[in-house]
């Protein structure tokens, strides 16, 4: 057994501890009891420590260095071991005290964010929200220190591998330029149309999420290799033989959760379509969360919120909910789902404002962690940047910073994936439709397979043999072009 056939070996053994906290993970946040939290919190900890000694091993590291560069490997062999290296560094980074610490800490922050944001209580989270922070800080400083970057694109990295918060800032100055503007323009015009018309409710929750089902089916989703269950705040977990979903239903109105199941469905599918020979080892991960939030995007906005895909939802939202009348035409619908409003939620805003939220979250996060933000300064700072950015203020923290899971959670530095996932989905989309001009027509009739063929081939079977810049180049034959995902805005929401 050569060296690379040992570390194969050694990275599915890791990968396979990592795919049953992943499970774990994802029972705590949707379906276990508030009373089991400290139990799972020392599991998850101590199965997180086991995996850091294994990354860390000395033995792994002599393994590496016998590999070398790679020399008599295929091209994917040689990708492989491209992402175990990647893997050792970040691993070896952090002492295993620190990985144990953080891992405790989001337990007990996660659990207390539950009762905090229902409570409208961001003083009772503080102080375990500061010690998440802490940590996230502490990891921070020891990468960039060992990776020579700066303390946001430490952990930036291990979100959107090789990206740079100056590459970043560049992307969002030009559409915080753009946005308001446009905004501006997209609610003369919708102004000037007549106004939505509400759906007269209530919609059981049993009944959105049999309706949600079947949208989740005819994009391609396999309930043989997932479900869809409730909880605080949607999301796309487990792995990609068992893909969790979760989304949370309003009864007064079902737009939200539909859309978000379609979101989360966009993730599903991109697991679910990761290559098969590679499970279990670090080529076949997703590359980055700036390609995985496109594939979400690329469902909920570019594909259901289309003309074709409303004419297939609205008759069979109507017979669902057992509903006629001029709410429920086909018209109505495309004003409901595309209507451009200042809200406060980030999950439920119209992918005109949406950027402006990211942008918002992204400023702040970078801002403490670099220093430049206390923490119990961040409800006000939140809501200075709403009115600047999005034009309106939350009445309180549970609809302002307290909304998002992701920092209590230690995902500090995922934020500004949503919005480089947006304009990656309108470039792949754009892409997709000049490839099969077949896709528009077929997702009119509630048929996704011809997109998700494209992308299956573009995009999912390519795992991470590309880094993003070269998956998107032989995709689209560009890097990420703004151009394309302002022009579909200005399409949609100025010139239809």
């Amino acid at each position: 057994m050569n060296a690379y056939t040992h570390l194969e070996a050694r990275f599915k053994r890791m990968n396979l501890v990592r795919d049953a906290i992943a499970m774990l993970e994802w029972d705590a946040a949707a379906m276990m009891p508030d009373g089991g939290s400290d139990a799972r919190a020392d599991q998850l900890a101590a199965l997180k420590l086991v995996v850091h000694e294994q990354a860390t091993s000395p033995a792994l590291a002599e393994f590496l260095d016998a590999a070398g560069e790679g020399q008599g490997l295929d091209a994917w062999q040689r990708s492989n071991l491209r992402e175990m290296k990647r893997s050792f560094v970040h691993a070896t980074a952090l002492p295993a005290d620190l990985v144990e610490a953080q891992s405790r800490a989001v337990s007990t922050c996660e659990m207390r964010w539950r009762t905090a944001r229902k409570e409208n209580d961001f003083k009772g989270l503080l102080p375990d929200l500061q010690r998440v922070l802490d940590l996230a800080r502490e990891e921070a400083q020891i990468k960039a220190q060992k990776f020579g970057c700066s303390l946001y694109d430490a952990l930036l990295d291990a979100y959107e591998p090789g990206g740079k918060s100056a590459a970043i800032d560049a992307i969002f100055a030009d559409l915080a330029t753009f946005l308001p503007g446009f905004i501006d323009a997209a609610l003369e015009r919708q102004a000037r149309k007549p106004a939505a018309i509400p759906f007269d409710g209530p919609f059981p929750a049993a009944t959105q999420t049999k309706l949600a089902a079947e949208l989740m089916a005819a994009v391609g989703f396999d309930f043989a290799h997932g479900r869809l269950d409730t909880s605080h705040h949607p999301f796309c977990g487990g792995v990609p033989d068992d893909v969790r979903l979760t989304t949370r239903w309003d009864e007064a109105d079902f737009a939200k959760g539909l859309m978000g199941v379609m979101h989360e469905t966009g993730h599903a599918m991109y697991e679910r379509g990761l290559p098969l020979k590679w499970r279990h080892q670090p080529v076949g991960f997703a590359r980055g969360m700036s390609v995985h939030e496109s594939q979400s995007l690329l469902v909920e906005m570019q594909a259901a919120r289309s003309d074709a895909f409303l004419a297939y939802l609205a008759p069979k939202a109507a017979a669902a909910f057992g509903k006629s009348g001029p709410a429920w035409t086909v018209e109505n619908f495309a004003r409901v789902y595309r209507r451009v409003q200042r809200g406060l939620i980030r999950v439920d805003a119209d992918e005109a404002t949406y950027p402006a939220h990211v942008i918002l979250r992204y400023r702040l996060e970078r801002a403490m962690i670099e220093g430049r933000l206390a923490l119990r300064d961040l409800p006000g700072a939140w809501n200075d940047g709403m009115r600047e950015l999005v034009g309106t203020v939350p009445p309180d923290d549970r609809d302002g910073c307290l909304q998002d899971i992701h920092w209590p959670g230690g995902a500090w530095g995922y934020f500004p994936t949503y919005t480089l996932g947006a304009m990656t989905a309108a470039q792949l989309f754009d892409a997709a439709k000049r490839a099969d001009p077949n896709i528009v027509p077929s997702i009119g009739k509630g048929d996704f397979a011809p997109l998700m063929a494209w992308l299956r081939k573009n995009v999912h079977e390519q795992g991470s043999h590309l880094d993003t810049d070269a998956l998107l180049v032989k995709a689209t034959g560009k890097t990420l072009d703004a151009e394309i995902f302002k022009a579909h805005l200005k399409a949609r929401y100025l010139d239809a």
